[in-house]
This record gives C-alpha cells, sequence and structure tokens, in this order.
C-alpha cells in the first residue's frame, strides 16, 4: 500500500491529489477546465512568482476575483508561497476594499479587468501594496497592474519551503460587524485542515463526487466547498453566480453534478421553477447561512429524488458548527443537529451554566476549528473567545439563540445582534446606515432586517429627512446601490418622521422589529 503524507497544510491536499490523480479533472468554470496535475503547476509557478516578488511567510495577499479557476490556482498559489488569503467579494466597492487592504496591510492584489479600476482606486490609498497582478486583462486595466496570466508562464516552478506550520494563519476572512467596519476572522492552516475533514466526514463525500457551487470564494461556505475538493481529490464545478438560475440547473445536468451546497433562496428559486423530471445524478444537498423552511423539504425531494438534505448552522468564526442528518429531518424538521464530529457545543444562561432542554440560551462551540481570533482586535476577541468549561479551554460564543433538546440537538431560535443575513450573506445594518447617512438630505436613518420567507430577512431602512429635503426612495435606493453590494441595498425604504430613541438617544431598533412583527 502507497505510503501517503499527512496533511497538515491546507495546500498539501493539492500536491497529495496531484500525485494520486494527476489526470483527473480538479476545476471547471464556464470558460477553463483544470487536471490536477495543471492546477499544481499553476499555483506552484504563482507561488514562486510571489516568492521572487518578496512575499514572506504570514504575507497578507488579498484576492479580487469572481468564482474562477484562477481564482482557485491564485489562492493555492498563495497558500504555498506561504502567504496568507484574503478572498474579497469581487462586489465589493473602493472604500471597503480599501479599508481591507490597510487593515491587513496587504503586500500584494489579485484581480481582474471587470474590477481592475476598482482595485487600482484602493491600492492608491493602500501603501503597502507592493504587487498587483490582473488575470485576463492587464493592458485593459491601470498601469499598475502586471499581466497575471503573462507573469506565470515567464516563471519557472522554484518554490522554496516558506517554512508553514499548522498553526501559521492561511486565512483572514472579513465579516461584517456591528461597528459597521469588517472584522478579519483569523483561521490557521491548522483550523482549516481539522473543518474540511470533520465536514467530509459526516457529509460521507468521495474522491468521486463533482461538487457544483454557485456560492462565492470570498464567503467560508463557498470557500470550504474548494478545500473539500481537493482535500477529496473530487471535482469542484464552479458557477460564476446564481444569477441564471436555469443556466445553474442545465450546468447540473449536464455535468452530472453529485453534490450542491446552496442557501434557502437559491432551494426556494429551483423548487419554484423545477417543471421537470428532477436530478437523479445529485446525491448530497447541504444547506447553510441561514434557515431552510421546513416546507422546501418536499419540494426539494421532488426536485432532488435521489439526494440526502443536510440542515447545517455556521459562523465564520468557525465555519460550521452543527449539522442534522438527513434521516431525521422529518422527526425535527427545524433542528440544526448536533456538533460536527470532533467538536462540542453548550447551549448557556446568562451566568454561563448549561440550560435545561427546550430553554433558550446562547449557543457556545469549542474545538479545534474555533478561529484565532479577530485580526488586530483584541478587545472583539475577548467577547467573543472566552475561558471554557473545561480549565484552560477557549469556547467561541456565537451570540445567537438557541435551545436543545432531550437528544442533544439544536434549534436555532434568534440572532442577538443587529447582523442581518439576507441571501446566504451578512450584512451589517451600520455599514448600510453609514452609507445613507451620505446621502443629502438625510437626518436619520435606521436599517433592520425584516422577515421574510425568500430571502430568509430582507434588508429595511427607515430614514428621517430634513425639513426641507425633497428625497425619493427611489433616490435613497440608487444611491445605496452606487456604493454597497447588491445584496445590502435596502428592499423597503420608508419615509417617517421620527425613530424610537432610548433614553441615552441610541436609536430602538428593537421597537422598529415588533412593529413589524405586530402589523
Amino acid at each position: 500500500m502507497k505510503w501517503t503524507p499527512p496533511q497538515r497544510l491546507v495546500p498539501e491536499s493539492l500536491l497529495v491529489s496531484a500525485q494520486a490523480s494527476p489526470n483527473k479533472e480538479a476545476v471547471a468554470d464556464a470558460n477553463e477546465r483544470l487536471t490536477y496535475s495543471e492546477l499544481q503547476e499553476d499555483a506552484l509557478r504563482f507561488a514562486t512568482l510571489l516568492q521572487q516578488g518578496g512575499v514572506r511567510r504570514g504575507d497578507r495577499v488579498v484576492v479580487y476575483l469572481d468564482n474562477s479557476a484562477t481564482c482557485v490556482r491564485t489562492i493555492f498559489g498563495v497558500l504555498l508561497a506561504g502567504g496568507v488569503i484574503s478572498v474579497v467579494n469581487a462586489q465589493t466597492k473602493v472604500d471597503k476594499l480599501a479599508f481591507i487592504l490597510n487593515n491587513c496591510e496587504a503586500s500584494a492584489l489579485v484581480t481582474e479587468g471587470r474590477t481592475a479600476d476598482v482595485a487600482a482606486a484602493a491600492i492608491a490609498r493602500c501603501p503597502s501594496v507592493e504587487h498587483a497582478y490582473c488575470a485576463g486583462g492587464g493592458e485593459e486595466g491601470p498601469s499598475i497592474f502586471r499581466d497575471l496570466g503573462e507573469a506565470v508562464a515567464s516563471t519557472t516552478p522554484e518554490l522554496r519551503d516558506p517554512g508553514t506550520i499548522p498553526s501559521d494563519l492561511a486565512a483572514l476572512v472579513y465579516t461584517s460587524g456591528t461597528t459597521g467596519r469588517p472584522k478579519g476572522v483569523m483561521m490557521t492552516h491548522g483550523s482549516l485542515v481539522f473543518t474540511v475533514g470533520s465536514i467530509a466526514e459526516y457529509l460521507r463525500l468521495e474522491p468521486d463526487d463533482r461538487i457544483l457551487s454557485v456560492l462565492p470564494l470570498a464567503f467560508t461556505y463557498g470557500l470550504s466547498q474548494l478545500l473539500l475538493t481537493a482535500r477529496l481529490g473530487a471535482t469542484l464545478l464552479l458557477e460564476h453566480s446564481f444569477a441564471f438560475p436555469s443556466k445553474t440547473l442545465t450546468r447540473i445536468r449536464v455535468e452530472e453534478a453529485t453534490v450542491f451546497p446552496a442557501v434557502p433562496t437559491m432551494f426556494a428559486t429551483i423548487t419554484g421553477m423545477a417543471h421537470h423530471s428532477g436530478f437523479p445524478s445529485v446525491r448530497c444537498l447541504t444547506n447553510a447561512a441561514a434557515g431552510l423552511p421546513p416546507a422546501a423539504h418536499e419540494p426539494l425531494r421532488r426536485v432532488f429524488p435521489n439526494a440526502s438534505l443536510y440542515r447545517m448552522y455556521g459562523q465564520t468564526e468557525c465555519i460550521r458548527i452543527c449539522y442534522l442528518e438527513p434521516d431525521s429531518i422529518d422527526e425535527k424538521p427545524t433542528s440544526v443537529g448536533k456538533a460536527i464530529p470532533g467538536t462540542e457545543v453548550f447551549v448557556l444562561d446568562e451566568e454561563g451554566e448549561p440550560v435545561c432542554p427546550g430553554e433558550v440560551g446562547i449557543l457556545h462551540v469549542r474545538g479545534p476549528h474555533v478561529m484565532a481570533g479577530y485580526w488586530r482586535a483584541p478587545e472583539l476577541t475577548a467577547q467573543a473567545v472566552r475561558e471554557g468549561l473545561i480549565p484552560g479551554e477557549r469556547m467561541y460564543c456565537t451570540r445567537d439563540y438557541f435551545t436543545i433538546d432531550e437528544d442533544g440537538d439544536l434549534y436555532f431560535i434568534d440572532r442577538c445582534d443587529d447582523i442581518i443575513k439576507t441571501r446566504g450573506e451578512k450584512v451589517s445594518s451600520v455599514e448600510v446606515e453609514n452609507v445613507i447617512f451620505e446621502i443629502p438630505g438625510v437626518r436619520l436613518a435606521a436599517v433592520i432586517g425584516v422577515p421574510d420567507d425568500l430571502l430568509g430577512q430582507a434588508v429595511r431602512a427607515y430614514v428621517v429627512l430634513d425639513d426641507r429635503a425633497m428625497l425619493s426612495t427611489d433616490a435613497i435606493r440608487r444611491a445605496c446601490r452606487a456604493n454597497l453590494e447588491s445584496f445590502m441595498v435596502p428592499r423597503d425604504v420608508i419615509l417617517v418622521e421620527a425613530l424610537p430613541h432610548t433614553d441615552s438617544g441610541k436609536v430602538r431598533k428593537k421597537s422598529l422589529a415588533e412593529d413589524v412583527l405586530s402589523s
């Protein structure tokens, strides 16, 4: 039996799979297909290029790309060079991108022609960026960029061992925070390798699986699909987005995808439009990012007749926390199950004591998958990662309300803060408010999430105008579209004469939410 080296670092999965199955298809997007051997070669060339440019172990590289084979080869190239990836959604605007670049003191950035102007404007505000690459359009973009394809093709792979160990950072994943500024979640090689192994175990995935993903690689639910694929030596079928659902469905059928991870809005769209015999090749469906309504279970069974459906819950800070076995869905249709293998969860009251079955408490998590902390934010880290119930142990506080039943299965109740989850994305209400405040004529604004069967939550903005302001709700939404990612733009803008306040002068968002529920 051939000896297989242990996988302690994230990029080792690519090297092992390329050695075992060099000619197997690793990743395919709408325009390009790569075998494991080709992906490894490209990643090693880019890693060498980064090292020759001065990137050292621990240096941060921002990957500002849409879902594509280029994004995949870039991610592995950064990790092989010893760098830390920070994959940023290609919809991100200049201000947020500049903040991320400066916050992590990025040494390099990779983008593409479509987003090159935005990237160049952000780089102009970030003195730490020494190298900038543009994929598929170096001549079209600003002159600060070097053409990525030409640079990689002209580089001989002569990678130096950067000396990376499992406790080194592998990724900074920026997530919206209650302050309105993104927080960089620090994930080590060890935590990512463990988490991916645990997920592969409970999903019972295999090397022959073909995972079709429309989830952005900038978010952990999407990134984990790539890492799972490489770990298994499977095939990742990348979709640019879910903007054209019929195109995604056609690709599932043509490519004979076996695994389809999605969020509730995607599943609702598919079951609402599927007038066909279904997709028999799919054997595994996963749901995360927002709760899946139990009413969706039966329609999904009709569309995907051979698929096991996994209800899951997680947060960026540890990617995945719990899952429900598919054979328990009918018995416990609202549950998100138990802790993923190798981890432990607790539902605790305000005094830090475990609650009784059926009582509401806050979910806490322990295990190797818990983040190392928030990048350069020790105060926020101390609030989230606390002393555990076992002496010397670290425990992550999710700040989400849960109950637990007699069997130990978990049930999500509500969120503790003002983060809005819509279309599988996290939205900071403060960030949206800050954009609205910049609109001339706006005096006050408050943004909340309101229940929506399709979106999970919809973004709603309450706005108070200056006395003489002549500003329409359409104008406010246009300004939001110009400065925010599409999923952050309020669905509803409501003009009001005043907002409810606390005695200290803060807007009482809870009152707004209660009014929505009572109406």
